[in-house]
């Protein structure tokens, strides 16, 4: 009994160790192309559409987004206007900010603190609390946003959001660049 507890622990330990090293970073996107600059892409007027999972991957929600974005030097106002597919709407006006070395950093009114995000090559890793309101309780949720540029035109996000390490959902975006 005693071999196959420390055998089981073995294992467990192996499991995590072998999960935490398949962990994406934002070095490994280095060398991709077309390089993400947030200034560039969201300056202007912006379309997209995406799903909201829960963690046993079943579509739960849906929405579209219409995005504008003003830079002015190094800080931007991004706003989201989102109409879900139960007829709901809401807006999200980003406040953003260019750090430099491929750094940024956003503010929204449903945002707990400072959002961080770091760019390398065509992938953007953007992490926030977001204030989320369910059934007239508002839960504080984690959200770690990868966006990948594919090209001029098109970026995918896939985020992740938890509440205290726990997976709940999963929320995938297709961005398309409106050009005039």
């Amino acid at each position: 009994m005693i071999k196959f507890f420390r055998l089981s622990l073995i294992v467990v330990f192996m499991a995590i160790v072998a999960s935490a090293c398949s962990t994406a970073k934002i070095a490994d996107y280095a060398n991709e192309t077309p390089a993400l600059s947030l200034r560039d892409y969201f300056n202007g007027q912006v379309e997209a559409w995406g799903q909201v999972q829960d963690r046993s991957g079943k579509v739960i929600k849906r929405f579209k987004v219409s995005l504008v974005g003003v830079w002015q030097g190094q800080e931007g106002v991004l706003t989201e206007d989102f109409i879900y597919s139960d007829g709901k709407k809401e807006q999200r006006i980003w406040r953003l900010k260019d750090l430099g070395g491929g750094r940024y950093e956003g503010r929204a009114d449903d945002v707990v603190g400072v959002a961080e995000g770091v760019t390398q090559g065509n992938a953007l890793q953007w992490r926030y609390t977001l204030r989320l309101p369910v059934d007239g309780t508002t839960y504080e949720v984690a959200f770690n946003d990868w966006m990948y540029l594919h090209d001029a035109e098109t970026l995918v996000n896939r985020a992740e959001m938890s509440k205290f390490g726990i997976h709940l959902a999963d929320i995938t975006l297709f961005f398309r660049k409106v050009t005039p």
